[in-house]
């Protein structure tokens, strides 16, 4: 990688505080990229190598993020626009998934970490790698009140049920470690292994896995939200987005849920109504 991408990158790590996710994104950006200062044929032929390597454009689009933030930081003029994405209703667990794993008896210390680990997905709609760090102090019990270290060290504080409270206080009473979520020595879990656990109990309980499965159950957060009255803003707060625009896209709801609140919302029928 060039002297140029790298400096941009350092940077961005210690002005910044990028997370190191962020710091590898970049890395996997660039390596599509030839040219430290590419003119305009330059990244229409970065878009183009990824696509004929059979790239989707929402991975295409994820990469064009990077490099137009490299661009704008070396006051180039030149921007990729992005990439028309095919508009996909998002993966995610239905309620009456989440009420299968909330009704599944688990056994073993492992089985009910696991449980927790789900319902704190189900319940609040965080990242996993969110989920994964979280220490016993960050947890308010009587407020109701999780504190999550999000992207780019940012932390916000979410509102939890009494359900969830219930189950991460007895999963407090047999720990011995500062993680929430730790293995029997303390040590971090590994996303990994979290995920083949998960799918396993998916095949255990009869639910259809869906894609991104444990991101789903974020999206499977969203949509729900929204369902219920919830606001996108909010909703913002609630996920951790730095901007409403990626909000935005779990309010492509399905078409049911437009024909539920078509009647409320209509004039013809609030015509209809007026006496």
């Amino acid at each position: 990688m060039s002297e140029r991408f790298e400096q941009f990158i350092r940077e961005r790590q210690y002005l910044q505080n990028v997370s190191p996710r962020t710091i590898q994104w970049y890395r996997e950006a660039f390596k599509w990229l030839d040219d430290e200062q590419p003119d305009q044929q330059a990244l229409k032929m970065f878009v183009i190598r990824m696509r004929e390597r059979g790239l989707k454009a929402s991975s295409c689009n994820n990469r064009i993020r990077a490099v137009n933030a490299y661009l704008n930081w070396s006051d180039s003029a030149l921007r990729l626009p992005k990439l028309k994405e095919e508009q996909r209703m998002l993966p995610s667990f239905s309620v009456d998934d989440v009420r299968k794993f909330s009704q599944w008896k688990p056994r073993t210390r492992t089985q009910k970490r696991l449980q927790v680990l789900i319902s704190l997905l189900a319940d609040t709609g965080c990242r996993i790698s969110e989920a994964l760090d979280l220490i016993w102090s960050d947890v308010d019990f009587e407020n109701l009140l999780l504190t999550l270290h999000g992207k780019g060290a940012k932390d916000r504080r979410v509102p939890i049920s009494f359900d969830l409270r219930r189950l991460l206080f007895r999963l407090k009473q047999s720990s011995n470690f500062e993680k929430v979520f730790s293995t029997r020595s303390g040590g971090s879990l590994m996303r990994l292994n979290i995920l083949r656990d998960v799918k396993l109990l998916c095949a255990r309980l009869g639910i259809v896995t869906p894609e991104r499965t444990l991101h789903a159950f974020r999206h499977g957060f969203a949509l729900h939200y929204l369902r219920n009255g919830g606001s996108t803003f909010h909703l913002q707060k609630c996920l951790g987005h730095s901007s409403l625009e990626m909000t935005r896209r779990y309010a492509n709801l399905m078409t049911e849920d437009l024909q539920r609140i078509h009647e409320r919302v209509s004039l013809l029928s609030a015509a209809k109504g007026v006496r």
